[in-house]
Order: structure tokens, then C-alpha cells, then sequence
């Protein structure tokens, strides 16, 4: 059983992997959604791949008996579960935004939205006016 769950995970890692490489955004955003079940199955895999019974102490008895399953790998999976659902809602929310305002979602045409680099070779940055700090004078000590 757990050579067919390694197996699982190693598929279930290449395929994201390689998704998460594509030049297609929304193939990005999937890879990484997958990548993310590939780590829950490792560490639900981390429990045990055995059949066992509930994690409920039975009345009368201070701790689980040796055959039932560990409960910590399964709340931290169900918790990663909501994070990497979440966080799987941003990225498309983001990514569906950046194709309305760029008409693209290709990652190398991406590239000629970002402003031209400076004459010192740095990327040039968008400055506000009213939000830069005045010159400071070097002959006054603070």
C-alpha cells in the first residue's frame, strides 16, 4: 500500500512541477495547487498508509491504543487543505485580473509590461513625487 502511495506522490509531483513551469499562468496557478496536494499526501502519508481505528480514547483509559490512527498528520493536512484551497483562489483571482488589464497571460510577453531598466542597469521604479524624502545636507551633523 505505501509503494502505491509513493507512486501517487511521485506522479502527482512531476505533473506539478511541471505545470508549475509553464509559460501559461493559469497552468502555474494549477501546478502549484497540485504540488500543494502532493505535499498533504506525504504528510498524511507520514501517519501510516494502514487501516486503524479512530484516534478516540475509550472511556476509562488515559491514551489512543497502539492501533489507532495518529490524529496530528490529519488535522495538519485538513488545515493545509484550507490554506492551499485559499491561497489556490488568490493566485486565479490575481492571474484572471492580470489578463483583463495585460490581454495576455503569457508569462514571457509579461515581461514588456515591466518598465525599461535604468542607465545605472537597476529596474526603474515608479517614484511619487510628494512621497520622496527631501536631499540631505552632508555638512550638518544630526
Amino acid at each position: 500500500m505505501i509503494w502505491l502511495l509513493a507512486i501517487g506522490i511521485g506522479a502527482s509531483v512531476s505533473a506539478g512541477a511541471y505545470l508549475a513551469m509553464s509559460r501559461d499562468l493559469l497552468r502555474c496557478v494549477v501546478g502549484i495547487s497540485v504540488l500543494a496536494a502532493a505535499a498533504n499526501l506525504v504528510v498524511l502519508a507520514s501517519g501510516g498508509a494502514r487501516p486503524a481505528s479512530p484516534p478516540v480514547i475509550p472511556e476509562g483509559l488515559e491514551r489512543l491504543d497502539a492501533a489507532a490512527a495518529t490524529p496530528l498528520p490529519q488535522a495538519l493536512v485538513l488545515t493545509a487543505i484550507v490554506i492551499g484551497f485559499s491561497l489556490t483562489c488568490f493566485s486565479l483571482i490575481v492571474v484572471l485580473a492580470l489578463k483583463q488589464r495585460t490581454g495576455t497571460s503569457d508569462a514571457h510577453d509579461l515581461r514588456a509590461a515591466e518598465p525599461p531598466p535604468e542607465d545605472d542597469g537597476e529596474p526603474a521604479l515608479e517614484r511619487d513625487p510628494e512621497l520622496e524624502l527631501p536631499p540631505e545636507d552632508e555638512g550638518e551633523p544630526r
